[in-house]
């Protein structure tokens, strides 16, 4: 899509300048359609972040182009005070692969004060990377936010029950990467996650038993044990 911005209009020419086919092809390796990418390797996608700088204004023009490239920068370019939950909302029914999901999930909006809030909302979206953004963005608050409380990944707990038995692949490897970013935040939420991880592993769905297993595997293993073994757990409200 063009665009009348001058500063998305150098993005994009920038982007192209770095651009390779051996990069575009090698997006269908890892499962990322490249129907609308020119193929820039992740390290110049920052590169130029960096170089235009945070600007809400400028993120949402990036974003309308539809380009692959020009989306991912938009992680790095918007400013997280400026998003609001209907502007992640529409994003979030824009994607179309796991990596523009995960990469503003990890990268963006885990800083929100909306992140509890869409999780919620978007757990029972029918849409495949909406859904996964909803688990996406607990793993990446569970990984990233120390400040999060307890109280607020436990009330999460039901979400990722409810969902594992979506045997969709990128959902169901969303619900499993959330249940084991909340099992290795502290001892309390080990054990909550891991009994929820039995429980679904004991489950007749493929997609709850493979969840369930893999989780319990992770969070029942020596490493996470002997981390989380003096940890206190945080207060939960």
């Amino acid at each position: 899509m063009a665009s009348r911005n001058p500063r998305v209009r150098e993005a994009l020419a920038w982007l192209e300048a770095h651009s390779s086919k051996s990069a575009r092809d090698g997006m269908l390796r890892y499962a990322i359609p490249n129907d609308h990418a020119l193929g820039v390797k992740m390290g110049d996608i920052q590169r130029l972040a960096g170089k235009l700088g945070r600007d809400h204004a400028l993120a949402l023009e990036l974003w309308k182009t539809g380009v692959y490239e020009a989306r991912m920068l938009c992680a790095y370019v918007d400013e997280v005070d400026e998003i609001t939950p209907a502007s992640m909302t529409r994003q979030a029914r824009d994607f179309d692969n796991w990596a523009i999901c995960d990469t503003l999930c990890f990268a963006l909006w885990v800083r929100s004060p909306h992140a509890f809030a869409m999780i919620r909302s978007w757990a029972t979206d029918e849409r495949e990377f909406v859904k996964r953004a909803a688990f996406a963005l607990l793993a990446s608050v569970a990984l990233k936010v120390r400040d999060a409380h307890d109280g607020d990944f436990q009330r999460c707990l039901p979400l990722i029950e409810k969902a594992a038995d979506d045997d969709r692949n990128f959902v169901m490897k969303g619900v499993n990467w959330a249940l084991r970013g909340i099992g290795r935040r502290s001892l309390a939420l080990n054990k909550s996650a891991l009994a929820l991880a039995r429980k679904l592993a004991a489950r007749e769905e493929p997609s709850a038993r493979w969840i369930g297993k893999d989780a319990l595997r992770e969070l029942g293993g020596a490493a996470v044990q002997k981390r989380l073994g003096s940890a206190p757990a945080r207060q939960k409200k």
